[in-house]
């Protein structure tokens, strides 16, 4: 087996080569050795990801005990976060009512630190017992900031934008009422730079700032424009304050689970979450960090991440995501496994571009591993399907469905 500093030599030697490779005509040649997003930075990038099993999964020898486990592998997730706010009463206000036929529509806020106040929607089933099954409801990334939580409801005069945005990913369903009709209460909050917490300019026009239901199509997407290629100066400004945006999507998600917990109409025992994308990935970290959560589904947002290297960083480690140092001790698969002994539902699409393939079979096979060291293999599904990415009847159908197995009674 060659040593690290050989395997450098060899292939920066490789680089050059290829660099220096020509075909009979002259032409350069395309090589292996820079067929990669960073091209032929690629092979010293690789050869420092951690090779063989991470230094905190589960799935080592030296982890016999699934508490004692947690406890430090939650930890140093906590740790790497660099954000931990003083906890504080959330000072939850109620500022509009709506009946919705199957459910009551509550406009609310609540504060996640003593800094932050976060509005919300939540949804009350009323044909259903109560106190019943609460649900964190978690929006997704999209390149589509101008909203958030309204991604997932039902609301009047909804702009045909949002409509659209639905359509190609929900299968044009507002999947928060879709849950408080099957009995659910459903918490919504916006996540840090989506909807009411996006970012507004001094000079921004009033459609931007009171989004009207006149606002342009074209209006729309130049606010999602300028937000996307304000994420890395905003990513960088948080870094450089000495936290991580990661850590507040975080901490606001599991601060909304205080607040879902404290309402009379829900049950703290059965608590659940769901979300597609970055939701997917909230979800997934939800669970991780916070053990009342009961039930989890993670859709389009599950990979081992060694295997995201060398093409698919581009789609989907944005800053919004980025926990710095965290693949030195764990797989994504891993951080996932800190849920059990949760219920996991995780489902991504073969033909979703943002993962490779090879990383998503991979990630199923770990999480299914874990799950059996710790003794739950039937608390773990892991589906493929045939679609790109999206959230579609079928796998919605699916996600109900295993929610309510787990969380009914």
């Amino acid at each position: 087996m060659s040593t690290r500093r050989e395997f450098l030599q060899e292939a920066a030697s490789g680089a050059l080569m290829a660099l220096a490779a020509t075909g009979s005509s002259g032409e350069p040649v395309p090589s292996p050795a820079l067929d990669s997003d960073i091209g032929s930075l690629y092979p010293f990038v690789r050869s420092q990801a951690v090779e063989g099993e991470f230094p905190l999964s589960f799935l080592r020898k030296e982890f016999a005990d699934l508490p004692g486990w947690k406890r430090e592998a939650r930890g140093k997730l906590l740790e790497l976060l660099h954000y931990a706010p003083a906890r504080c009463d959330p000072r939850a206000e109620t500022l509009e009512r709506v009946d919705r036929g199957d459910y009551i529509q509550e406009k609310v806020a609540f504060n996640t630190t003593p800094d932050i106040r976060v509005p919300a929607f939540v949804l009350v089933p009323k044909k259903t017992p109560l106190p019943a099954p609460g649900i964190v409801a978690l929006h997704d990334h999209g390149g589509f900031y101008f909203w958030g939580k309204e991604k997932l409801l039902e609301l009047e005069g909804e702009h045909p934008v949002l409509t659209d945005f639905k359509r190609q990913y929900y299968a044009g369903r507002s999947i928060a009422a879709e849950l408080a009709r099957a009995g659910y209460v459903v918490v919504v909050i916006d996540m840090f730079y989506w909807g009411d917490r996006r970012m507004l300019l001094a000079d921004d026009a009033p459609d931007w700032r009171e989004r009207p239901r006149s606002v342009t199509p074209e209006r729309i997407a130049a606010f999602n424009r300028r937000s996307g290629e304000a994420e890395q100066l905003v990513g960088r400004t948080i870094f450089s304050a000495g936290f991580t945006w990661a850590g507040v999507m975080f901490w606001d998600d599991v601060r909304t689970v205080d607040y879902l917990a404290s309402r009379p109409e829900v049950d703290p025992r059965r608590i659940g979450c769901v979300g597609l994308s970055v939701g997917g990935l909230r979800s997934a970290h939800l669970a991780a960090l916070d053990d009342r959560i009961k039930s989890a589904v993670v859709v389009g947002w599950m990979a081992s991440f060694p295997a995201q290297l060398k093409r698919h960083v581009k789609h989907t480690i944005g800053h919004t995501k980025l926990v710095p140092g965290l693949y030195r001790y764990l797989d994504y698969p891993d951080v996932a496994s800190l849920a059990m002994p949760a219920s996991l539902l995780v489902i991504n699409g073969s033909k979703d571009e943002l993962f490779e393939p090879s990383g998503v079979r991979a990630s199923f096979e770990k999480l299914a591993a874990c799950y059996r060291k710790a003794g739950f293999p039937e608390r773990l599904r892991t589906r493929l399907y045939d679609t790109p990415h999206e959230f579609n009847e079928q796998m919605q159908a699916e996600a109900w469905s295993w929610l309510a197995g787990h969380l009914s009674g």
